[in-house]
């Protein structure tokens, strides 16, 4: 199969990366330089999976600014540009997935495109309706920060959403899921086929309610702080019920990252003619641990605050709605001096905040240092640290 892959983020590389092991693939970019590094096969993202494989394993992949000569021989075109929500319009930023589109049918309409972007429930259907054009599906992704390949290649299930009606996307979807199967290490993974819209709700509902948890361990650790409570030893009773489970509750200062942020928004601007309260109180739970982290750092009588790292998680070179940049901001608004450890940036300042590049200075400068992830670089100044990791994972 010939497969061009658009957009290089997180999830087009990664997936790329895994087809690449069987098939022709050819990503297309408009940035020069992650072209440039694809093809000397240097990842241009932190994940050490795709680092691994670009540099070790045999892949027919090629990266490229041309689309035309990418989309015009495809049998599949998988479409991984990035999209966004703006709740303050209750508009998703849907375009560069339309400017796929449109490139796609005008250099080959017979290509199958496969979206994977994050969409609202029912896109898909309106932009085959906007376009006049079928071949046009939607398969989720379930990718964590830097460990994207991984869970390509050990994924917790596949899912293809297409029109049930056509049974040449029905064949379409399961030839694509089959090369992803193909490309995965995890064998007899589970593979659901269902209808266009219902796969685009599984993606939207499944972040909600991950972000659900993160949401309810949060607010668990703000009342066991407040009350002076062991927060850990609550959470251990409580994940010992086999219903509950002890994974995914580890306090932070808050969800944030590609996914939950805009996909539990997104979620709530789809609920605008049904009954729900739960969705619109994870959004606003999210933004409430933020604003009691803060009030409880500006309580301790601090003058300057270290921030270690922008990134979401340990291992990310991911910012986009991170935590800590709420946190950093009702700080800063609050006059307290910011200095910020952030080595995968190379200037000087960070929103008018000085970047220390030195981390000894770091440490001897900071009266209190923010870290959402404990790393043993700081075993030496644990007076100093402030974070809610009670368990040491992401």
């Amino acid at each position: 199969m010939k497969i061009a892959v658009a957009g290089t983020g997180y999830v087009g590389l990664s997936i790329a990366t895994l087809l690449s092991q069987n098939h022709e693939v050819m990503a297309v970019d408009i940035v020069p330089e992650k072209v440039e590094k694809i093809n000397k096969r240097i990842s241009p993202i932190q994940d050490e999976y795709i680092e691994k494989y670009l540099k070790e394993k045999e892949l027919n992949l090629t990266a490229t600014l041309d689309a035309e000569s990418a989309y015009k021989d495809a049998d599949f075109v998988v479409i991984a540009a990035p999209t966004n929500y703006d709740s303050s319009k209750n508009f998703f930023d849907t375009s560069a997935v339309e400017a796929v589109i449109e490139l796609v049918i005008k250099y080959n309409p017979d290509a199958v495109m496969v979206i994977k972007s994050t969409i609202p429930v029912g896109y898909t259907a309106s932009v085959r309706e906007k376009f006049h054009c079928d071949n046009i599906i939607f398969s989720p992704e379930f990718l964590r920060e830097s460990k994207a390949l991984y869970d390509n290649l050990y994924p917790s299930r596949i899912i293809v959403g297409t029109d049930v009606q056509n049974a040449r996307l029905v064949k379409a979807a399961n030839t694509f899921a089959g090369m992803l199967q193909e490309g995965a290490i995890k064998e007899n993974i589970d593979t659901l086929f269902m209808g266009l819209k219902e796969a685009e709700a599984v993606k939207l509902f499944a972040n909600t309610y991950l972000a659900l948890r993160v949401s309810y361990f949060n607010e668990l650790d703000t009342y066991a702080e407040v009350k002076g409570l062991d927060s850990a030893a609550i959470i251990q009773g409580i994940g010992l019920d086999p219903r509950i489970g002890t994974h995914y509750n580890n306090p932070s200062f808050g969800y944030g990252g590609y996914c939950l942020p805009k996909d539990t928004k997104q979620l709530l601007a789809n609920y605008h003619d049904t009954p729900q309260e739960l969705i619109s109180a994870i959004i606003r739970s999210n933004q409430t641990r933020k604003q009691a982290i803060i009030e409880d750092i500006l309580s301790r009588n601090i003058t300057c605050v270290g921030i270690y790292r922008l990134t979401m998680k340990a291992d990310s070179d991911n910012f986009r709605e991170s935590a800590v940049h709420d946190v950093l901001s009702g700080l800063a608004d609050a006059g307290i001096q910011i200095v910020i450890y952030e080595p995968t940036l190379g200037v000087k300042a960070y929103l008018g905040h000085p970047l220390v590049s030195s981390l000894q200075k770091f440490k001897a400068i900071s009266d209190l240092i923010i870290v959402n992830r404990m790393v043993p670089m700081f075993s030496d100044v644990m007076e100093k640290i402030y974070t809610r990791d009670l368990f040491g994972v992401n």
